[in-house]
């Protein structure tokens, strides 16, 4: 190595650690039992409600091998939704550009990265839309005809087709604020 090299390589060496460090004592949020899951999260921030499906019942499935793979094993009140007329209310993630989407997904947690979902497979649902829905940081309820995916090639568990959006759903009261923008003024 060359020794005007050296001196570079030491220095971004030495901001990689500090950023590290700072990054580390950072974070201060954490509980000490460490973070809920996304369903018990959802739980905190979107109140559960009567003719809603709750994103603790969606949370019932464990992958169990099959084979040579790992396949999704879903709990009996999970089965009984499949093809039925059925409510979840979540947070829009956008799948296409533009402020109306005919087909998105909706999550039990609001988007923090433009890149990633909120949480795992358990806690989205795919909406297709009769109609397009107009693209919102409020957590919505939509109804359609749910679908137990068991075998999706996208990784995907849940569909709710012929979907509308029937209302915006409500924060609870001891939400965390900041999860959701404030409307622009």
């Amino acid at each position: 190595m060359s020794n005007a090299i050296r001196p570079l390589l030491l220095r971004c060496l030495a901001v990689a650690v500090l950023a590290t460090a700072s990054a580390a004592t950072a974070v201060t949020t954490v509980p000490p039992g460490g973070l809920p899951s996304a369903s018990d999260f959802s739980a905190q921030i979107l109140p559960e409600r009567a003719g809603v499906v709750s994103w603790r019942l969606l949370a019932q499935v464990q992958p169990v091998k099959q084979g040579n793979k790992m396949v999704p094993e879903f709990s009996k009140d999970i089965l009984a939704l499949d093809a039925k007329e059925t409510r979840v209310q979540g947070f829009m993630i956008p799948l296409d550009a533009g402020d109306k989407q005919k087909r998105f997904l909706l999550t039990a947690v609001p988007q923090h990265c433009s890149f990633c979902l909120p949480a795992g497979p358990d806690s989205v649902v795919e909406i297709v839309a009769k109609s397009p829905v107009r693209y919102t940081f409020d957590p919505i309820v939509v109804t359609g005809k749910f679908a137990v995916l068991r075998n999706d090639s996208a990784g995907l568990l849940y569909r709710l087709s012929d979907a509308t959006q029937i209302e915006v759903a409500q924060l609870a009261p001891d939400a965390p604020k900041g999860l959701v923008p404030a409307p622009a003024k």
